[in-house]
């Protein structure tokens, strides 16, 4: 099954724009490849302005979103249009994930999510989404979520957020972040609430099912973390800013050990396949990769697009209240009645999963002697537990691309 999901929806590939469903005006700020617009778009709404700096990523958005009006700069952006009733922004992650220098809402890139503030303290846009990972909720004790929700609390807006994975809408991708929506005069919850699933019962701890299942891990790891996946692949990451390719490896049923195409990773995203290739015209191929694992998961964006069209209800679940200073929850919100808390897990929905090795399309390639040698060194040498028969899959592998190498 391959993801690939109209720019422009017809009403009658979209019932719900026939049945008066709300259709917004949407500017998307660090639009990376357009995911976000993507998502939103495939529910019905109409973007009006794309801002992104990069010049890869904006040769894709070039080429795919031809005729919306582009700025590059968010900190030249004077101001936002006039007839927008949706701001997007899955501002820059660097300065707040694990993988990156953390250095918080302070850093250099993730900082620049102040000007979406600036943006909204001259106008008051009635809707607002913005996204990040789910490392923000505990670096500095939460400092970078306190920041956003208590802007968004001087400006008048009533805020929600979730973590939500992408797995949930049938990718075999563990990629987790926390989207947050925000309004003026409606309820948030009504859009990331209305929906809860629950996580299948087999998560519990994500450890092997059976002797047909691919398992993704990061190589690049193997002293402090993995970046494991049973039957997917763990988040892919952004990579290098030069160029240098950051893919997962997959080890499959028969003991080998590969890494996916590009055209798989952009399917991994709910992209269809060479969605970044324009991006080389401006840059290395290994480029894309970057590209893709900052982008926005486009089912996900999807989804909270439809609820933005048609609100439900919110779930009914036990809530406490969320004192400031207190460690930050999975969901949480605040809709002007002080800021609370219930156990929404991230799984909204549950799409039919495709199996890892059923859903890879593209010839994979085998993970190279020097990579698989230099993560058995470091794996042999922390502290971490492997799934059984990992570790000895591993050498094997790394001794069959040693003698291929001779």
């Amino acid at each position: 099954m391959q993801l690939s999901l109209p720019i422009e929806p017809s009403p009658r590939e979209h019932p719900e724009l026939r049945r008066g469903a709300r259709r917004h005006v949407v500017a998307g700020l660090f639009a990376g490849v357009g995911g976000i617009e993507r998502g939103l778009t495939r529910a019905g709404h109409e973007t009006a302005l794309l801002c992104e700096l990069d010049p890869a990523a904006a040769a894709v958005l070039e080429e795919h979103f031809p005729d919306i009006a582009r700025h590059d700069d968010v900190r030249t952006l004077r101001s936002l249009p006039s007839d927008l009733t949706l701001l997007a922004a899955g501002f820059p992650c660097q300065d707040l994930s694990q993988a990156g220098m953390t250095a918080g809402i302070d850093g250099a890139r993730s900082g620049l999510v102040m000007e979406v503030f600036r943006l909204l303290r001259r106008r008051r846009v009635p809707w607002v989404l913005l996204e990040n990972v789910p490392f923000m909720l505990h670096l500095g004790k939460g400092r970078a979520l306190e920041v956003v929700v208590s802007e968004l609390e001087r400006l008048g807006y009533r805020w929600a957020y979730r973590v939500v994975d992408a797995r949930a809408f049938g990718l075999p991708q563990r990629r987790e972040r926390v989207y947050v929506v925000a309004a003026l005069d409606e309820d948030p919850r009504a859009v990331l609430f209305a929906d809860e699933i629950g996580p299948p019962p087999e998560d519990e701890g994500d450890q092997p099912r059976n002797g047909d299942s691919a398992f993704g891990f990061y190589w690049t790891e193997g002293l402090r973390g993995l970046g494991w996946a049973a039957d997917a692949v763990p988040t892919l990451k952004g990579g290098s800013s030069v160029g240098i390719p950051s893919p997962p490896a997959i080890w499959l049923p028969s003991g080998s050990i590969v890494t996916p195409s590009i055209r798989d990773a952009e399917r991994l995203q709910g992209f269809p396949k060479d969605w970044t290739k324009p991006a080389e015209l401006v840059a290395r191929p290994g480029v894309r990769w970057k590209l893709v694992g900052n982008a926005v998961c486009v089912p996900v964006a999807a989804w909270i697009g439809q609820r933005l069209a048609r609100p439900g209800d919110a779930h009914e679940l036990p809530s406490r209240g969320l004192p400031i200073g207190s460690p930050w929850p999975r969901a949480a919100w605040n809709v002007g009645k002080g800021r609370r808390t219930a156990p929404f897990s991230a799984w909204p929905k549950r799409s039919r999963p495709r199996p890892l090795l059923e859903f890879l399309g593209e010839p994979t390639v085998p993970l190279s002697y020097k990579a698989t040698a230099g993560f058995y060194t470091r794996a042999r040498q922390s502290s971490l537990r492997f799934a059984p028969g990992f570790l000895a899959a591993v050498r094997a592998h790394m001794e069959r691309m040693g003698r291929a190498a001779r």
